[in-house]
């Protein structure tokens, strides 16, 4: 629980409350769609590769782009 608090006060620190408010906002739809998917489709592999590749796909550019939990050492 300890790490958890750490990362959002991290994240406090280095976004802006619309960017953070926008990413909160898209991991809430992705969730609640992943919870759809999960509930009428079933718990089965093709839907947990579907929801692991979905998220890689919007997620990882997002982190890389506003550097979350990655030190940027760029000059």
């Amino acid at each position: 629980m300890n790490g958890q608090l750490r990362i959002f006060c991290y994240l406090r620190i280095i976004m802006k409350k619309s960017v953070l408010i926008g990413l909160s906002l898209l991991f809430m739809v992705w969730l609640w769609l992943a919870w759809l998917l999960l509930r009428y489709g079933g718990v089965n592999l093709k839907n947990l590769l579907l929801l692991a590749i979905t998220a890689i796909i919007i997620f990882v550019p997002l982190f890389r782009k506003y550097g979350i939990g990655v030190k940027n050492n760029k000059k």
